[in-house]
């Protein structure tokens, strides 16, 4: 019995009983990339915690880049070693002529051991039966909040694709957040897909975000004072139903904090390490610290370019221009030389490695950086 098997405790208090999913395995290390096909679903959950700029909007994007060709898929699986990408949105099966190109895409570019997942509140056999041939390896089920419980009557639908999915060669499994104030009905649902056998159940913490905000605190739900975004009594059910429920799936608990301070920082550090330019400093939790010059709007970026190089006397390597952002990039030391010297603005920036390049922060090193200065 899985209640006899001893809970794995992970950082950021996750854990698990039983085996944890290839899947999960692959994200926590940061070898998992992340499709996000569409912003679209008809199903609106009320505690959806998708960005303005995505949600509700037919959009692709891999992990933060924009993805308008094949090419920027493939781009970025390669950008952090991928060895396997996680589909979701949205919902993916509302656009499942595209997520079938992109798993035939995978699997031809990448080989039959890119584990591919996909995530969907859909529970439509035919289109998940047709993803599994072209390679699909893993689904995770939503099922509506609403319908926990035994799976009979309305949660029909959802039973019924669990029961028909081993048939297909391919592993299922249920994720859901853990409402705190749904934890007889989250019991009685994990007791039901005991019974199904299905592969794993992922019970995710509740979280607050933009675009959820309104409508938690609406529905009487508070922020965890100890724990960042995370929803008051979320960790504690889900923590209490891993300890105690007994059931014989596999069952895993992932925190907020673990997808950000291990899911998120791995998959920075290795793609920090494949892509950061050789004058950049990389920190442990997988951004980089350099200088940057920024050009004026008349500004020749080219000369500029020369004079930045020149005055710190940088080799071809030590330095380079961003034309979409108008600026000149080197190492922080190089540049801390010789900042005072320069009319433009001179900085010290920390920044993720990805396609945004979020700005964690920034250290003005001249005059000319700071709001208002007006010149010599």
């Amino acid at each position: 019995m899985a209640a006899e098997l001893p809970i794995v405790r992970l950082p950021m208090a996750s854990s698990h009983r039983g085996d944890l999913s290839p899947a999960c395995v692959q994200c926590a290390e940061g070898r998992k990339m992340v499709l996000f096909v569409t912003g679209v679903c008809r199903f609106r959950c009320f505690y959806c915690p998708v960005s303005p700029n995505r949600n509700q909007q037919d959009v692709t994007y891999a992990n933060e880049r924009r993805v308008l060709a094949d090419d920027d898929l493939l781009a970025e699986a390669r950008a952090i070693g991928a060895s396997g990408t996680g589909i979701t949105g949205g919902d993916p099966l509302g656009v499942v002529d595209r997520v079938e190109h992109y798993v035939r895409l995978l699997k031809g570019e990448f080989g039959a051991e890119h584990h591919i997942h996909l995530y969907t509140h859909e529970p439509n056999a035919e289109k998940l039966a047709r993803l599994a041939r072209a390679g699909l390896d893993e689904f995770r089920l939503h099922i509506p909040h609403y319908l926990w419980g035994s799976l009979d009557g309305a949660g029909a639908a959802y039973r019924r694709v669990l029961e028909e999915a081993p048939a297909w060669g391919i592993r299922r499994g249920v994720e859901i957040p853990v409402l705190p104030d749904k934890e007889v009905e989250l019991v009685r649902l994990l007791r039901a897909l005991d019974r199904l056998g299905v592969d794993f159940v992922n019970l995710n913490e509740l979280e607050f975000s933009e675009t959820n905000d309104a409508a938690m605190h609406g529905r009487g739900y508070r922020l965890d004072p100890r724990n960042g975004w995370g929803v008051d009594g979320s960790r504690a059910v889900a923590q209490r139903v891993v300890r105690t429920t007994g059931l014989s799936i596999p069952i895993h608990y992932c925190s907020s904090r673990f997808k950000d301070s291990v899911q998120l920082r791995q998959r920075l550090v290795r793609r920090a390490e494949r892509t950061a330019p050789p004058f950049a400093d990389r920190t442990p939790d997988g951004t980089l610290v350099y200088g940057v010059v920024e050009a004026g709007a008349r500004t020749n970026l080219g000369r500029l370019a020369d004079r930045v190089a020149s005055a710190g006397r940088l080799p071809s390597d030590g330095y380079r221009v961003d034309f979409a952002r108008r600026r000149v990039e080197l190492g922080a030391e190089a540049l801390r030389r010789f900042a005072r010297r320069l009319r433009e603005p001179a900085f010290v920036v920390e920044e993720y490695p990805t396609t945004d390049a979020l700005e964690v922060e920034r250290e003005p090193l001249n005059r000319a950086a700071f709001p208002g200065f007006g010149g010599t």
